[in-house]
């Protein structure tokens, strides 16, 4: 029965909707109205609850885009839905000039200049639509998606700058100056340009031309645009295949709010489009076009990874303010860090410390001081040192992962690209750029080329990036923190070599960071056994766990939320006690290290300077932020100065000295091992280490003293290691 009493029967739409030519058109014409009224009515009367008007709200609140849930929709009229997904390109325009309306009929009149009473003029209302159905692969998209509404997941990769597209284009006819506006189509499509003009001639007046018509931009109609490269989740891409990636197009209030990187939900018009830089193979192929989407809505998968403000509801404020009182939340923070790693507990207190960070200060002058912490791990291989990258990864509000041999310097800082339709160079910025006000994981860090390791050292300290190439000069912001993992240059920790040869890595870049830990694997019988038992207990339980995981995660997300919370909220600073502490305990450290480097004749392999005073003051503030107190105490700074002894000062203590109680004789016995070292070698031969400590020790030297003349003769540069310290050659 739906349709007899609709428009046709009582009145003509022609005025309201001049396309309708007589006949076949009106009951297409009727339907259009009766759609237009039936989103009226449900912008009007959609009520969730007694007398709440959610859409009439929205709309006298936010009168720029309202967003709408299908799911409303749904429960208002069973056929809106199913019109909109089938063909939303004709009801979405009914709906946005039904809000209009609407929004038009709920503002009372304002006074004109003449004094009359006015309509308002209202904008336009963009309408964008989210939904709970689940969402489709990106590879299922085919033909039959055509022009219909579809919602998939996907990593945004990149995002081109802001255009202006116009809606109506205004034409002139270059021989009788007739004007007229053309709709054009949204999306990527084009306008339609008649081929004739419609004037009709005057009796001796010379006819238009075909083709006569000429663009005029400066009065035509614009709104904003811009394209985006969706890609697939890597998890739901099939095993051995490359990702896929489809070209998006977002229009008015949803341009530039998507950074690259982010995980959206889109709601949007699957939509073709003809390629203008077709490629050669393609020329002939006419009927070929590409599938686009113009985007009709957004959603960002998790709250936690948009770099937009955060919200915190008051409930959770009131519990991260409960559990900050807590006397012991500085020991619970720690105990969920990394939880399935066994031990390392200083370990897991620096991770936690860089996570919360310091506070920036920007003093008068203009000079910056970092806030933010960085760590290195160094040491033997299998102690959980990339676990703890990849855990501070996901926990971390903004984080990237790199490793060092894949990393190039452009790759860590800036490079410079050249656009492919334009032909001009622009910027992208690299892991350190992207991970701004969040941490960099970098593994692998002995592996780096010296070159790009360079690279780091500005974004560490002074926390900028400078660029000057291709005739661009900038400077970028990098306020990252830097998590580093190394292994020792002979693959494990040696402890018969100094800390020099153990830790390869130049005075500069050591003293930026603020923690440096050395992870040795001992082997204990007791401890063994006990990690033995956690490990096979993790993997025993790994499903039982899994099964539970609800609450796992969303104790991740609740750490994740705290550590945002602490980061914008709290920034500390130190008391005076505790800044006077401080002073002391640095002289005295400086003190103990000009003693120990007096008695062995040789500067330590880690330095202890300024940078490493602010270190522990960083530290100390990122301690008072956990507990979300404004002022760093005494206590705070014990428990950093304790963190930097057992990390920075144990690895700077760590390895053997040569000159530690050196005997007369022993003396004389080395002296008589190199003596011997000198005749078995000449000049530029190579031999392997192995087969020359066990000739010597044929001759009756002890094996111990052959190992301590070759360190001091590589000291001294007398001979060299090659092939992974396997081969020695003597220098000349």
């Amino acid at each position: 029965m739906s349709g007899w009493d609709e428009g046709a029967v009582f009145y003509s739409d022609q005025a309201q909707f001049p396309r309708g030519s007589a006949g076949e058109n009106e009951h297409a014409v009727a339907t259009r109205h009766s759609l237009l009224r039936k989103f009226k009515e449900f912008i009007r009367g959609f009520e969730t609850e007694k007398n709440a008007y959610p859409y009439r709200e929205s709309l006298v609140h936010n009168p720029k885009y309202m967003l709408v849930h299908m799911e409303d929709l749904d429960a208002f009229d069973a056929e809106l839905p199913a019109k909109l997904r089938s063909s939303p390109a004709d009801c979405l325009p009914l709906f946005e000039t039904a809000a209009a309306e609407v929004l038009a009929s709920l503002k009372s009149k304002v006074a004109g200049e003449s004094g009359e009473m006015e309509e308002p003029v209202t904008g336009e209302v963009q309408i964008l639509l989210t939904s709970k159905e689940d969402s489709a692969s990106m590879r299922s998209l085919g033909a039959q998606f055509i022009s219909k509404l579809v919602k998939f997941a996907g990593i945004v990769i990149a995002a081109s700058r802001t255009k202006a597209k116009a809606t109506y284009v205004t034409l002139l006819c270059k021989n009788c100056k007739n004007v007229k506006t053309v709709p054009c189509r949204p999306g990527l499509g084009g306008a339609i340009v008649p081929r004739t003009c419609d004037h009709a001639p005057q009796p001796g007046e010379e006819p238009c031309p075909i083709d006569p018509w000429l663009v005029v931009p400066d009065r035509s109609k614009y709104v904003d645009q811009q394209t985006l490269k969706l890609q697939e989740n890597p998890e739901d891409v099939p095993t051995g295949e490359l990702p896929r990636n489809i070209l998006l197009s977002v229009d008015r209030h949803l341009v530039q709010t998507i950074v690259p990187g982010s995980r959206l939900t889109i709601m949007g018009i699957y939509s073709i489009y003809q390629a203008s830089n077709a490629s050669t193979s393609h020329k002939g192929a006419v009927a070929i076009r590409q599938p686009y989407i113009r985007v009709v809505g957004i959603e960002e998968a998790n709250d936690a990874n948009s770099r937009g403000p955060t919200a915190f509801t008051l409930e959770e404020i009131e519990e991260f303010k409960k559990f900050a009182s807590e006397a012991d939340a500085y020991k619970s923070i720690c105990s969920k860090i990394a939880p399935s790693i066994f031990g390392h507990e200083d370990v897991k207190k620096a991770v936690a410390c860089l996570l919360f960070g310091g506070s920036r200060k920007s003093l008068p002058d203009g000079v910056k001081l970092r806030g933010d912490i960085n760590v290195l791990l160094l040491g033997d291989p299998s102690t959980a040192k990339s676990q703890f990258l990849k855990f501070v990864e996901k926990t971390a509000p903004v984080a990237v992962y790199t490793s060092g041999k894949g990393s190039s310097a452009a790759g860590l800082t800036a490079s410079v690209i050249r656009d492919n339709s334009s032909r001009e160079f622009y910027l992208e910025g690299g892991a350190m750029v992207l991970a701004d006000g969040g941490v960099v994981c970098i593994d692998e860090f002995d592996k780096m080329r010296p070159e790009d390791r360079v690279a780091i050292h500005e974004a560490m300290e002074q926390q900028t990036i400078s660029i000057a190439k291709a005739g661009i000069t900038t400077v970028l912001n990098s306020r990252t923190s830097v998590l580093a993992a190394a292994n020792p240059p002979s693959g494990r920790y040696d402890d018969l070599k100094t800390a020099q040869d153990n830790i390869d890595l130049q005075t500069t870049i050591l003293s930026r960071f603020d923690l440096i830990f050395i992870v040795k694997d001992i082997r204990m019988y007791s401890q063994d056994k006990i990690i033995a038992s956690h490990i096979i207990k993790v993997h025993a339980s790994a499903d039982a766990a899994s099964s539970g995981d609800s609450r796992t995660s969303k104790e991740d997300n609740w750490l994740k939320r705290y550590i945002q919370y602490c980061r914008i909220q709290c920034h500390p600073r130190l008391s005076d006690s505790a800044s006077t502490m401080l002073q002391n305990n640095y002289v005295k450290i400086r003190q103990d290290m000009r003693q120990q480097a007096n008695e062995s004749g040789e500067a330590a392999a880690i330095p202890i300077t300024v940078r490493q005073l602010e270190a522990i003051v960083r530290l100390s503030e990122a301690l008072a932020k956990m507990r979300l107190s404004h002022v760093a105490t005494e206590e705070n700074v014990l428990e950093a100065i304790r963190l930097f002894n057992v990390s920075t000062m144990d690895a700077a203590r760590s390895g053997i000295n040569q000159h530690m109680n050196l005997t007369a004789e022993m003396a004389n016995e080395i002296k008589q091992a190199e003596s011997q070292i000198k005749r078995r070698m000449g000049i530029g031969s190579h031999i392997s280490e192995r087969r020359l400590i066990d000739d010597l020790t044929r001759m009756g030297l002890n094996e111990s003293i052959v190992r301590r003349a070759l360190l001091i003769m590589h000291q001294r540069d007398e001979v060299e290691y090659k092939r992974e310290r396997r081969v020695i050659v003597r220098k000349a």
